[in-house]
């Protein structure tokens, strides 16, 4: 639900497959992606539901401090510098409901 996910935080959901994902809040949009750092493949936060950096700005990987954009997922700074994190394709639903889009 949208409520779950406040402006400028992140929230994890674990998925039936086992994979983990954390959806964001920027200006009223949601943003999801895998909770994974395309540098060495290990989950982003150390302490739970903590992916942004101190300023609530970018996406931060707790392992090396790689920096990412909230809206694409493009690392802009640290080891991954112009890769990007793997983006959850979601719709948000006038219900409040974050669901994800199936393929």
């Amino acid at each position: 639900m949208t409520e779950d996910v406040p402006e400028r935080e992140a929230r994890s959901f674990e998925l039936p497959n086992g994979d983990t994902i954390f959806i964001t809040q920027r200006d009223g949009g949601f943003f999801a992606y895998q909770n994974l750092c395309p540098h060495l493949q290990v989950e982003l936060e150390f302490l739970e539901n903590q992916f942004l950096d101190r300023d609530q700005e970018m996406i931060e990987c707790s392992t090396h401090g790689a920096l990412f954009l909230v809206e694409t997922g493009e690392c802009v700074s640290g080891p991954c510098q112009g890769q990007a994190l793997e983006k959850v394709d979601i719709n948000v639903h006038s219900d409040g409901g974050i669901y994800l889009n199936e393929e």
